[in-house]
Formats: C-alpha cells, sequence, structure tokens
C-alpha cells in the first residue's frame, strides 16, 4: 500500500518503521511544518492515511482525508466532540474511517477484558470500581482516551454505574478515572474493584510504541479499498 503519515513524531516515526518491514511504502509525511502539503492531488496518490496528532487539528485532518475519499485511520485522542460529525461526513462522501483510541492488540484484548468483568460483577454491589492511569508529561489529553473508553465499556456492562468522572466520586452511580502525568513513563492503565474484603485489579503497560504502531498498521491493511465506519474490534475479530 501508499500510506501517507499525518503526525511525524515519535509514533509516526515507529508506524514508519513497521509499515516499510512490512513492505509498504510512505509516499508523503506530513508534520506541521509542510501541513500544506496534505492536498487532494498528493492524496490521490496513496491508498490510506494514517493520522497521530493532536487534539488542535486531527478534526481538520480527517476530514481533510474523508473529502478526498481517502480512507483514513486516526489514532489521535481528545476529539471526541467532533467524532460524530466526521463520521456523518465520511457516509456522506462513501469513504472510510477507522477511528481508536488505543490501536495496541494488548489493550484491545485488555478492553474485552474489561466488558467481560464488569458483566460478572454485576451482582456484587459489595465491590466499588476506579480507573487509575499514568503517561508521561507529553501527552496532552487526561484521562486518557484509553481510559475513556476503558470508562465507557464497564459502563455499558456495570448496571450500578451510569457516568465517569474526572479524579474522584461523590456519588454511587459515579466511577472515578484518575489520570497522572510523570516524566518518561510507560503508558499503564489500572481497573480495580475493592471491597471491604478483598480488591480485584487489572491492569495494562505499554513497554513501548511497538504494540500501538504494529496495531495502526493493521488497522491500514484492514481498511484497505473498504468503505464505511470501523474500530479495532473490526479488525482484530472481537
Amino acid at each position: 500500500m501508499n500510506i501517507i503519515l499525518i503526525g511525524y513524531g515519535k509514533m509516526g516515526k515507529a508506524i514508519e518503521k513497521i509499515a516499510l518491514e512490512r513492505g509498504h511504502h510512505i509516499t508523503l509525511r506530513i508534520s506541521s511544518s509542510n501541513i500544506q502539503e496534505l492536498t487532494p492531488d498528493n492524496m490521490r496518490s496513496a491508498d490510506v492515511a494514517i493520522e497521530f496528532t493532536n487534539p488542535e487539528v486531527a478534526f481538520d485532518n480527517v476530514m481533510s482525508c474523508i473529502s478526498a475519499q481517502l480512507p483514513v485511520v486516526s489514532g489521535s485522542t481528545g476529539w471526541n466532540e467532533q467524532l460524530e460529525l466526521a463520521k456523518k461526513e465520511c457516509i456522506k462522501q462513501k469513504s472510510a474511517l477507522l477511528q481508536a483510541s488505543n490501536f495496541s492488540v494488548g489493550v484491545n484484548l485488555f478492553f474485552k477484558l474489561n466488558q467481560i468483568l464488569a458483566e460478572l460483577m454485576n451482582p456484587y454491589p459489595e465491590y466499588d470500581v476506579a480507573i487509575e492511569e499514568t503517561h508521561h508529561t507529553h501527552k496532552k489529553d487526561a484521562p486518557s482516551g484509553t481510559a475513556i473508553t476503558i470508562a465507557e465499556l464497564i459502563l455499558e456492562r456495570l448496571k450500578r454505574k451510569s457516568v465517569w468522572v474526572k479524579e474522584v466520586a461523590t456519588q454511587s452511580h459515579e466511577m472515578a478515572i484518575k489520570a497522572h502525568r510523570i516524566d518518561e513513563v510507560p503508558g499503564t492503565h489500572i481497573v480495580k474493584y475493592s471491597s471491604a474484603i478483598d480488591d480485584i485489579e487489572i491492569s495494562h503497560t505499554a513497554h513501548n510504541r511497538d504494540g500501538f504502531a504494529m496495531g495502526a498498521v493493521l488497522a491500514a491493511e484492514f481498511i484497505y479499498n473498504k468503505k464505511g465506519i470501523f474500530n479495532m474490534v473490526d479488525v482484530l475479530g472481537l
């Protein structure tokens, strides 16, 4: 495939390495210094775009790809309020969009485990649940998109919780997400069910960016020549 990388920081470079190893070609590398090169003509030479930028520009980047009918994989987080608009435009333009808060295969298995565990905990109201996440100080959104996805999946299955809140839950139907930002630490997500008798805890810790980068390339391979809205559940068959 011919791939455009939108966002050429550490993640973009990790994606590039894996894409090249899998026999793909990078036709254009977009950063803040050459965003003007993301033109319809340049996009026509590509099969798919992989977008990892920041919340301020992600929506515009995704919409540019959709308008050019270029399938786009987006791993940017923090722009959820505009995501539904992007999905509607994607359907209107008969293009393809695959957006995920986390592309790691391990994290997506972790998502599935959390759904199962939340459903198992329904008959046991003595257990309260909270989420804790830790990332490096360069991560702009807090809580992380991954933590929010975990929370939303739990809320779908755990009947006694109806909303997530930042840091501290003050009512029984609330579920807290605590976010920590520390210099140069691996991304970690912990879900803990606590009772007066014991705790049940599951966690995921990323050792490097390779898992996220591989997932993004797998997503690009999946979305190639497709139209519609997809996610990592589709890619991994979960």
